[in-house]
């Protein structure tokens, strides 16, 4: 009996054992990460609005050196998604960089409103630091929102300061997220008419010599020339005509047409802002990265360091021209050059076998649904001005004051618990009750009260996803979920956003020291990069993360 009972008490230690693992990704134990050798350089890219599909659509038109070469001599992860709801840069970036979701890291939308101070706050806005390269106010950014680590920050952590980090991005949100908080330095674009590479006192006072010497020479408006397709357009056979009724195009040109003369274009669209709408926003992210990789002499000691580049021009060619775009597919070909242009130079400077990359996205995007309705997908658009009309007219007829509802954004419901406790309403009874008339509009797929989705044990579909976006101090007190490609946008290009596929299923490859040689098609969650990363350098995940790392991608 009494080794019967010691069996039995082994089982359930090993039961217990096994129950405590994260439910997102099951980990086996079979990887011995003390084989693994640190690499010098982690260099972490995110393509901004990159569908999967992108991959597989455009794959004979690839050459062989940059996203093909990550993917024959890397780890091709097929079926990566993003398990939360909502789908926008900021909180892609940030779920990618801290291994969790905006239920934890905070960044729960680009912009949100702020419960507590009553107005609108952007995800990497600080008015507490000063511009630094420009004398606007595109410089007042920082982390300061996002309230976990990233690996990055961990990496830093672990090297006792000495391993750098830089961020690089197009924009300010897809530098500064995923640098982290300890980051050494993160720049961004601003165009108009300065076109100079910035940052803010948060990570310096004065921007470094080869960042001036970057912005007073002619990199920027080198670009400044006309964009036509990289090959014969005939043979971009993967998308749609080049012209049709779907895309917007620029202001200045009546059609949204190759080719686009860039200097007669520019002082209608922003001037040097342009560049951000074409490949060559992608081309000039890479000119500075390599500039950063050689001026700051990263991955060429015994330390780690982070590179995190996000590549943004692709996200907004996309909502300008649609994802079934020549434009789209041209700028495609086109990236697969910048990737082939920096590996190339890692290959040189720092050395094959001492890199590490990891290629994946923050969302991905709908076809147009105007372009969806002409081939019979259902799909549409919502009237912005005539569902607030209604819903006010709705609120004045029930409760005699509009003024419950304290804003609606992000696909929620913010109330005004001032006004509730003034007309004696109680909170829940207005939540079910509002939940009955929006559910009616005919856009609405699906409605939910905040204490639902958070108090609720989701394992699968939207409300799972709704769970790991919410943030119970920072998002709305009603939750909407739009019925699919229905959409509050322009009738041209293409916009993101949601939990179905086309927003959440991303490319993710990883590629170098480390990284196993092969493919898969399990379901892999967008939080599992950052923990995977983590585990390849032998240090704590970031303290918020809830993924788990990738066994079967590491060598």
């Amino acid at each position: 009996m009494n080794r019967f009972l010691a069996y039995l008490f082994l089982a359930f230690i090993s039961w217990s054992c096994a129950a405590q693992g994260n439910s997102e990704m099951n980990v086996k134990p079979e990887v011995n990460l003390e084989q693994f050798q640190r690499p010098k350089l982690v260099v972490g890219i995110i393509v901004d609005q990159m569908r999967y599909d992108y991959l597989t659509r455009f794959h004979s038109k690839y050459g062989s050196g940059g996203f093909m070469r990550l993917i024959d001599g890397g780890f091709n992860c097929k079926n990566t998604h993003f398990n939360y709801v909502p789908t926008y840069t900021g909180p892609g970036h940030s779920s990618v960089y801290t291994g969790t979701t905006p239920r934890n890291h905070g960044i729960i939308s680009n912009s949100w409103f702020d419960k507590i101070e009553k107005e609108f706050v952007y995800c990497a806005g600080d008015d507490s630091v000063i511009s630094v390269g420009t004398p606007t106010a595109a410089g007042k950014m920082s982390p300061h929102r996002m309230i976990s680590s990233t690996f990055s920050d961990e990496n830093r952590l672990f090297t006792q300061m000495r391993g750098k980090t830089i961020g690089i991005s197009i924009k300010d949100r897809g530098a500064v997220l995923p640098a982290g908080h300890t980051a050494n330095a993160a720049y961004w674009y601003t165009g108009k008419t300065e076109g100079n590479w910035i940052t803010s006192s948060y990570y310096m006072d004065v921007l470094p010599q080869w960042v001036q010497d970057f912005n007073a020479s002619d990199a920027v408006e080198y670009y400044l020339k006309p964009w036509n397709t990289l090959r014969d357009i005939q043979s971009y056979t993967e998308s749609g005509d080049d012209l049709n009724e779907f895309e917007g195009g620029f202001y200045g040109k009546e059609t949204a047409v190759f080719p686009y003369d860039l200097v007669k274009l520019a002082p209608q669209n922003g001037n040097l802002d342009i560049l951000r709408s074409t490949p060559y926003g992608n081309s000039l992210v890479t000119d500075f990265a390599i500039a950063a990789l050689k001026n700051e002499k990263l991955g060429t000691d015994q330390y780690t360091d982070i590179l995190a580049i996000s590549y943004s021009s692709t996200d907004y060619i996309g909502h300008n021209f649609g994802v079934n775009s020549k434009e789209v597919q041209d700028t495609y070909l086109r990236l697969d050059l910048e990737v082939e242009r920096l590996l190339k130079y890692l290959d040189k400077e720092v050395g094959q076998g001492n890199f590490t990359v990891f290629l994946t996205s923050d969302h991905g995007a709908v076809d147009v649904p105007n372009y969806l309705r002409s081939v019979n997908i259902p799909s549409g658009y919502i009237d912005g001005l005539l569902v607030k009309s209604k819903f006010s007219e709705y609120l004045e007829s029930t409760f005699r004051s509009k003024e419950i509802v304290e804003n609606v954004s992000n696909n929620q419901v913010f109330l005004n618990k001032a006004e509730l406790e003034r007309l004696k309403l109680n909170k829940d009874e207005v939540c079910s009750a509002i939940i009955d008339e929006i559910i009616s509009y005919d856009h609405i797929d699906k409605a939910y009260s905040a204490r639902t989705i958070h108090n609720g044990s989701f394992t699968s579909g939207i409300e799972a996803l709704l769970h790991k976006g919410f943030n119970q101090k920072r998002s709305g007190d009603i939750l909407i979920v739009n019925k699919p490609a229905h959409i509050q946008y322009s009738q041209t290009g293409s916009t993101h956003g949601t939990g179905l596929n086309y927003d959440t299923h991303v490319p993710l490859l990883f590629y170098g020291q480390g990284i196993k040689k092969g493919q898969s098609l399990e379901y892999v969650p967008i939080t599992s990069i950052a923990p995977t990363i983590s585990a390849l350098l032998k240090m704590s995940y970031p303290n918020a993360a809830t993924g788990q790392p990738l066994y079967f991608v590491l060598d």
